[in-house]
């Protein structure tokens, strides 16, 4: 190593030093970040989207999350346009006009097949075909 090269790390070194320090060129003058000083307590203000129901006004409840994102970012009164007939038939076909009342209870039980998305399904997915890899020899695709 050059003396060239010694003399410029050790002037790089003794800046990033005294950078460390709290005295000299590099000294800060900064507030005391433990003090503690009194504040007035946390209050929860009032939320000034509810309102009293009015009398013969729908539900908020029975508004769909599509009317009530539109109506969020256009304002009040905006409806989302209708759907199209291929929309409505793909809806029809995916189930999803007729939600299943049940969903809840089910979800939750044991009986429930689910998909382990995993280390073990990504090594299955990896691996090659015909490979005799241990991790994946066990694995059994359920049907």
């Amino acid at each position: 190593m050059s003396s060239l090269t010694r003399a410029a790390l050790l002037g790089v070194t003794v800046l990033g030093l005294s950078a460390c320090g709290s005295s000299g060129i590099f000294g800060r003058d900064a507030p005391d970040e433990f003090a503690i000083g009194r504040s007035a307590p946390l209050v929860v203000p009032p939320d000034y989207n509810l309102a009293p129901p009015r009398p013969g006004a729908p539900r908020p409840m029975e508004t769909d999350a599509q009317t009530q994102a539109m109506e969020a970012l256009f304002g009040a009164g905006v409806r989302p346009a209708p759907k199209s007939v291929g929309e409505q038939k793909l809806l029809d076909d995916a189930g999803a006009t007729r939600p299943d009342p049940s969903a809840r209870s089910t979800a939750g039980d044991p009986a429930t097949e689910v998909v382990n998305k995993g280390a073990t399904l990504k090594t299955i997915i990896d691996a090659q075909p015909g490979s005799s890899d241990p991790a994946t020899a066990s694995a059994s695709i359920g049907g």
